[in-house]
């Protein structure tokens, strides 16, 4: 299943019950102009698969994950400011935080993802896109 992924686009996975993290992808869904993104929840077959591959532990659901096959991966806040960065316009401005350390970043990162279920609440189930989203979306 690995090797059927669309090696010209970058690979978001994502906490699919969690209502911060699908309001992340709605946002680059609509930000994402020139088609460069894919998407599979970390639950998902898939998402699995490719958290196993990267030799990352699905059991561990508290961080998005962008992948670029072939290329490499990033997770937490190197993912967050990466996937950002492609927004373009003001977006580009959050760039600033790249300067930060990476422990000082991930530390955020990690305070906001303890707490995002309690904060922003999650789903039953993970989500589900729109007809017109589906082609976006991987398994």
């Amino acid at each position: 299943m690995i090797d059927s992924l669309p090696k010209d686009k970058k690979i978001v996975l994502f906490d699919g019950v969690c209502n911060l993290c699908n309001g992340f992808v709605d946002k680059i869904i609509a930000k994402d102009k020139n088609d460069v993104f894919r998407f599979a929840s970390l639950q998902s077959d898939i998402g699995i698969e490719i958290q196993k591959h990267l030799q990352l532990n699905p059991e561990q659901l508290d961080s998005v994950i962008l992948y670029e096959p072939g290329v490499a991966y990033y997770h937490k806040s190197q993912a967050a400011l990466r996937i950002i960065n492609e927004f373009g316009g003001a977006w580009k401005l959050l760039q600033v935080f790249r300067i930060l350390p990476k422990f000082v970043n991930d530390a955020v990162y990690n305070f906001v993802a303890k707490y995002r279920y309690k904060w922003f609440g999650q789903k039953e189930t993970c989500r589900m896109p729109t007809p017109e989203e589906r082609a976006k979306f991987l398994g």
